[in-house]
């Protein structure tokens, strides 16, 4: 169980972070990939993804030599450039104590280029970098427009929460089996573990590949970072066989298939049920569709009801407006 202790001060500084961190995405994408948890559900998914990694990428298993990851790759910054300048950063001191750590019990002796690392060798830190851009094109590039909408879904169904609950029940309603008692959060995890606040606060982050318990990053003098598990399921990169979709790169993933559910009116309840998304977050993307001409909504009651207009079906059939095909280009 980790138990979280807040301060009022700290309930005050509750955060959600704007956009997903891709390094953070790409660290929890490898920690589910090279776990051997829910096989039924992920094999074929593992092997996918590890079978697709380019030579590149090879060098970041030194990184994780018995399960354990250095400190210095939880980075949140929202842009790739961004973490990876943000980790060449970090005190050379910092570098070797994580370094030395991860290795105190790993099977084997460190690689050349980690040693190079541990002497702040700039080859190797060009090496780190190359490895870590190799890794973002293939793992998170084909799924990154998918997490974004995810993220914007999960930001606002919080935000909602939070206006109408108030934090102490959104905090609760985040993370399954998670409750709150005399201020102090506990959650779900393969250990005990006390984290006491201080005043800066808590800063949440979803993750869209990792599926088990919370990871939390607490540095002195800054927030907590707390990553969760968000997605009911991972966001598989698409197969060679599957066609380049225009609509959903223009409108995203779930706007397109919100469309293309519409083949009759539906409700935002009934929508929302088969999304796997809030009502709230239905009323935003509907929202979206109705300015762009796409979809009307009509009020009776308490019931709001959404139905695709004539250029809205053209589009989710796949035919462009001039009367071709818009997959196909015919």
């Amino acid at each position: 169980m980790l138990r979280i202790h807040f301060t009022a001060a700290d309930f005050a500084r509750v955060r959600f972070a704007p956009r997903p961190a891709p390094l953070i995405e790409l660290n929890t994408a490898f920690m589910k990939a090279t776990s051997s948890d829910d096989l039924l559900l992920y094999a074929r998914w593992r092997q996918r993804l590890l079978r697709s990694l380019p030579p590149t990428v090879l060098p970041l298993r030194a990184l994780a030599p018995a399960g354990k990851a250095p400190a210095f790759l939880d980075t949140y910054n929202d842009s790739l450039t961004d973490a990876l300048e943000s980790i060449r950063a970090t005190h050379p001191t910092a570098i070797r104590s994580e370094l030395q750590r991860i290795y105190a019990s790993a099977p084997h002796p460190p690689p050349p280029w980690i040693r190079a690392l541990h002497q702040n060798d700039p080859d190797s830190w060009h090496l780190f970098g190359r490895a870590q851009h190799a890794a973002f094109e293939t793992v998170l590039r084909p799924v990154w427009p998918l997490i974004q909408d995810l993220h914007r879904d999960e930001f606002t169904r919080h935000a909602l929460t939070t206006a109408e609950h108030g934090s102490a029940h959104a905090l609760t309603h985040l993370i399954p089996d998670s409750r709150l008692r005399d201020n102090i959060w506990e959650l779900p995890a393969p250990k005990d573990q006390h984290i006491t606040l201080t005043g800066q606060g808590v800063l949440l982050h979803p993750t869209f590949h990792w599926t088990s318990h919370p990871l939390a990053a607490h540095h002195p003098d800054h927030p907590l970072h707390l990553t969760y598990p968000a997605g009911p399921n991972l966001p598989l990169p698409p197969t060679a066989e599957t066609p380049h979709d225009p609509l959903s790169a223009a409108l995203g993933p779930t706007r397109t298939q919100l469309l293309r559910l519409l083949t009759t009116p539906q409700t935002t309840t009934e929508l929302a049920r088969s999304l796997n998304v809030s009502a709230p977050t239905i009323s935003a993307h509907t929202a979206a569709l109705r300015t762009a001409g796409l979809l009307s909504t009509t009020r009776t009651g308490r019931s709001v009801t959404h139905a695709r207009t004539a250029l809205g079906t053209l589009l989710a059939n796949g035919v462009r407006p001039g009367g071709s095909s818009a997959v196909s280009g015919q």
